[in-house]
């Protein structure tokens, strides 16, 4: 087969500008949202209102999460079959994803009983916070279908590089969400139930105006060929993809999650003071996203035209802007690292303490950036067995170092085995970059 052109136009630094920026000012606008819901709730004057919605978000954002794999799957699917300049797939990806979403959300309603009392069963609090944490859940469960055919809605917006209709999404929900907490709970007094009403008519809403933003797709009736929506080869790849990309998030979760059970070991003081670095790493995890995003488009559209050389420019052309962002953000975690950790902690025992592990955080952006961008290129290529088995790899890796370096260095060796798995993983996925660039010359 010959090599085609890219799918859209030539790849530049302008061209990967464009799509990265609105996800990187997405990702900035959501923790404005969890700090007003926070705040609204905080204007009760009482204790129990404040830790429901705590509990209930984390704990419905954590079941939401396990279905990412529908976005990222999706851009990869979707930037090939661009690429393919195969317009009837594109069209059915929609719809697969659509109908997954409803799928996936329909059954947390059903199960939502049984969910929230093992929920709650893992993360307990005091009888009248989840008292309020399930009047709050019960309410957004709800949504839970549009939550989660938004993950597909954006895949394909992403895709498609329309990151600005994906800005677009996010901040029309964040923001008339941030409209209604105050005039549910501050102007009609609804309390928890306020803050639960207010997220589920945003979430609709942004399914809906994602809807609209997509509306291109339901002009032809590709979208609804039925024969090939449901096409038993795709659908099982699109399973096969998602899996992938399921289980290998999933051991980075537990990564994570037992990174802050392993520092509760070195008692509140240094666990407070993790919690507080980690924020540094989700700074370089938003910053990063958009040229991850882009990397995924790009690679996906050039490996789905069959044209190695503008596959290995996307991937040059976005890895390098995610060093530039890191290396930007080592010199500001090196000089402005303690302002940010005393703005985020006023204890000073925990200011203090952060301030003993602060060089770990300088030194992750450099040393995670490749694991980051390598995730976004193998995502684009739906390279996601790869991605699985790299992950397992470094999974080991990281539980090796957790063994021999925290009884060594105590915390230090804490910070270490994290920072060397994520340098495990850019390594091994790395080693398998090459047999991307042959699945573009048609050689595997």
């Amino acid at each position: 087969m010959t090599a085609a052109a890219p799918a859209r136009g030539p790849l530049t630094h302008g061209r990967v500008l464009k799509i990265a920026i609105p996800i990187v000012i997405s990702n900035a606008t959501v923790p404005i949202l969890g700090a007003v819901d926070t705040g609204v709730v905080g204007q009760l004057g009482e204790a129990a209102p404040i830790g429901a919605v705590g509990l209930g978000a984390i704990i419905l954002t954590s079941i939401y999460w396990m279905f990412g794999f529908l976005r990222m799957g999706t851009v990869g699917m979707t930037s090939q079959a661009l690429g393919a300049s195969d317009e009837g797939e594109v069209a059915a990806l929609l719809t697969r994803v659509l109908m997954a979403g409803l799928g996936f959300g329909a059954l947390l309603i059903l199960l939502q009983l049984p969910i929230f009392a093992l929920a709650l069963w893992i993360a307990p609090g005091s009888a009248e916070v989840e008292s309020l944490a399930r009047d709050y859940m019960v309410i957004r469960i709800w949504s839970a279908p549009a939550a989660i055919a938004i993950y597909g809605i954006t895949g394909w917006l992403i895709a498609q590089e329309r990151t600005r209709a994906v800005l677009f999404i996010q901040v029309w929900m964040n923001g008339l969400n941030i409209l209604l907490d105050l005039w549910f709970v501050l102007g009609l007094d609804w309390g928890v139930e306020g803050v639960a009403i207010a997220t589920f008519l945003a979430e609709w809403s942004g399914a809906a105006l994602g809807l609209w933003l997509c509306r291109e797709a339901f002009d032809h009736p590709r979208w609804r060929d039925w024969a090939r929506v449901f096409d038993v080869v795709r659908l099982k790849n699109m399973v096969s993809v998602n899996t992938d990309i399921l289980i290998r998030s999933l051991m980075l979760q537990i990564i994570f999650t037992s990174f802050l059970f392993l520092g509760a070991d070195f008692g509140d003081v240094t666990l407070a003071a993790n919690q507080v670095l980690l924020q540094f790493l989700y700074i370089t995890a938003y910053a990063l996203d958009g040229f991850a995003f882009a990397a995924e488009a790009l690679v996906g559209q050039a490996l789905g035209a069959r044209n190695a050389k503008a596959l290995r420019r996307g991937a040059v052309l976005t890895t390098g802007w995610g060093v530039v962002i890191v290396l930007g953000l080592m010199v500001a975690f090196a000089f402005g690292g303690g302002w940010l950790i005393d703005t985020m902690a006023k204890a000073p025992e925990v200011q203090a303490e952060a301030r003993v592990y602060l060089i770990w955080m300088v030194i992750a952006p450099i040393l995670g950036v490749w694991s980051w961008m390598f995730d976004g290129i193998f995502i684009g290529a739906t390279q996601t067995r790869d991605m699985r088995n790299m992950m397992a790899i470094s999974f080991v890796i990281y539980w090796a170092a957790v063994l021999t370096l925290i009884p060594a260095f105590g915390n230090h060796g804490l910070w270490m085995a994290l920072i060397i798995s994520f340098v495990a993983r850019g390594i091994t996925l790395g080693l398998r970059y090459p047999r991307i660039e042959a699945r573009a010359r048609g050689e595997v």
